[in-house]
């Protein structure tokens, strides 16, 4: 099968490594052609319906999976539709619009939004493609693991943890998928989010899905009110650490990212990379953390500037 998706590299952060006494790995999912990791597995999505003949792709998403279903579509040459709430930010919807997309704006919530595109998706030959929850996303993004793998024994070090954000639970749904088919079921996985986005976190406190009142994080693309209920059943079957970081750690996490590689993600990235950053205690007893670097189209440098003055004051 085509993919849509490139494989990315496998670096090591140096300064990182030194600073804190590990080898520090990068697997870099902000140099996909979408901007994050999204692209992985709502493109293998796209491509299947594809193949069983859809006419029209539907995604209710204003971030990071709407644009990888817009960039998905106009490459397979099926016309795309995304949905988003009046809340995201028009620099985003004008991201969107620019690939060949047709955008909509539906809903003051994501909820509303999904109301919509659920309808819209009762037509004839077109496909509801979800931001997170479906098998053929968690088949695609665990592809980056399939890479990281075999990247890291060609350089001749493993990984002996997998750090990555949690929004919905596909990408952490993906990395585990990833570990079991590459023989890797005992590397645990620290998942994290942001304080005021953290459904897996409540969930695994409460041994059940949880559905959040609000999500009240600058992190808005961590900002599912209720994980996929396999990354809950994951958490269960693999040893998964589940770690909230604050937001003025995953804002100061991409601040020094960008000084330390000259790239720029989200805080929603921004909270995995704190864990190292930041020397949490789950980092405590790895020595080779692999950070999943997910990306994310919602930043700029005036974005950045702005964080940064929010929680310097």
């Amino acid at each position: 099968m085509t993919t849509l998706h490139i494989a990315t590299p496998l670096l090591k952060h140096d300064a990182l490594s030194a600073a804190c006494g590990r080898h520090v790995m990068l697997k870099m999912e902000s140099l996909q052609p979408s901007g994050s990791f999204k692209l992985r597995g709502i493109g293998r999505l796209c491509e299947r319906a594809a193949q069983q003949g859809a006419a029209r792709f539907v995604c209710p998403s204003g971030g990071n999976a709407g644009f990888a279903a817009a960039v998905a579509g106009v490459a397979l040459g099926v016309r795309t539709t995304i949905l988003v709430p009046r809340t995201t930010h028009e620099s985003v919807r004008f991201r969107i619009a620019a690939t060949g997309a047709d955008v909509i704006v539906h809903g003051d919530v994501w909820d509303e939004t999904n109301e919509e595109a659920r309808r819209l998706c009762e037509q004839p030959d077109t496909v509801y493609v979800p931001p997170f929850d479906h098998p053929d996303i968690w088949d695609g993004n665990a592809t980056l693991i399939d890479e990281a793998v075999a990247q890291a024994h060609e350089h001749g070090r493993d990984f002996d943890a997998v750090i990555c954000a949690v929004g919905g639970g596909g990408l952490l749904c993906g990395v585990l998928e990833g570990l079991h088919r590459n023989g890797k079921a005992h590397v645990p996985v620290i998942a994290v989010e942001t304080a005021g986005a953290a459904s897996l976190h409540a969930a695994v406190q409460a041994g059940q899905l949880v559905t959040l009142p609000a999500i009240t994080s600058i992190a808005t693309t961590l900002g599912a009110k209720r994980v996929a209920r396999q990354a809950l059943d994951w958490t269960r079957r693999h040893e998964v650490s589940s770690v909230t970081v604050s937001d003025a750690q995953a804002v100061r996490a991409c601040l020094r990212f960008a000084d330390d590689l000259r790239v720029l993600v989200e805080p929603a990235c921004g909270a995995a990379l704190a864990v190292a950053y930041e020397q949490l205690p789950a980092l405590k007893e790895f020595h080779a953390p692999l950070v999943v670097v997910c990306g994310g189209i919602g930043v700029d440098l005036a974005k950045l500037e702005a964080w940064k003055n929010h929680f310097e004051q």
